[in-house]
């Protein structure tokens, strides 16, 4: 494997980390997601701080810089030998899987450590979730939805972080056993599982003590609804005036 592959996957995916999108989205609302809430550049403070709407489209755009460093780990170390749908099965080359998760730990990396930011960034979860969706889709759909519902139970984000992350992670590690053994990828894929533990070491911390911070996402989307009452009824006013003044006119 030539030298030059894995110096442009890690280096693109680094620096394509490096864009955080809570701080733009923030941004565009003049304000500064560093100094809301946690300090935290990511998509939980985004939700806390700003919204649904905001917290949904953080997480979105951090997947999916996430899923594209995957992807080009995954081409440029030989993905497009076979076939497409090979990258959702067990029949993709090792070099190719190890290709994915060299990029996948850059980005994450680039997430976390930004250069541009001082290397204060978030802590990976969303990059990491859009990493696992190139090579386990469905999987990723499934813990999503077992995710979401837990937050909006109980409230805790950490938490729900960690047990997604914790299955898809065991998931992926059991492709590469037995038949398919291939342990560069394993220890690939464990680096990057320690690495957003540790980023979350805080957050460990305060729900031992019983001080975690909690994401309020029914209060989030119940904002959300009731934005959107207001809009339908200032629509309907504007529309009963129209209809007035076309009487008056009539």
């Amino acid at each position: 494997m030539e030298w030059w592959r894995f110096v442009v996957v890690i280096v693109v995916s680094y620096f394509l980390g490096n864009i955080n999108f809570a701080r733009i989205l923030s941004g565009r609302m003049k304000e500064d997601i560093t100094k809301k809430g946690s300090g935290n550049p990511g998509t939980m403070n985004m939700l806390r701080s700003f919204g649904f709407k905001a917290g949904v489209l953080t997480l979105i755009f951090d997947a999916i810089k996430g899923a594209l460093a995957a992807l080009l780990g995954f081409f440029m170390f030989g993905g497009l030998e076979g076939s497409y749908l090979d990258i959702w099965g067990l029949h993709s080359s090792s070099e190719a899987m190890m290709g994915l998760y060299i990029g996948g730990i850059s980005v994450i990396l680039g997430h976390n450590f930004p250069v541009i930011y001082k290397f204060k960034g978030g802590k990976g979860v969303a990059c990491m979730l859009g990493v696992f969706a190139v090579s386990s889709p469905l999987w990723v759909a499934i813990c999503f939805v077992f995710g979401f519902i837990y937050l909006y139970i109980f409230d805790y984000a950490a938490v729900a972080s960690f047990i997604f992350i914790s299955i898809l992670t065991f998931i992926e590690a059991l492709k590469y056993t037995g038949e398919n053994k291939n342990l560069v990828v394993t220890i690939l894929l464990f680096v990057m599982f320690c690495l957003t533990w540790f980023m979350h070491r805080q957050n460990i911390f305060r729900l031992l003590v019983g001080k975690e911070n909690k994401a309020n996402l029914k209060k989030s989307l119940k904002k959300v609804y009731s934005k959107k009452d207001i809009k339908a009824e200032k629509k309907e006013i504007k529309q009963e005036k129209k209809e007035d003044k076309t009487k008056e006119i009539g």
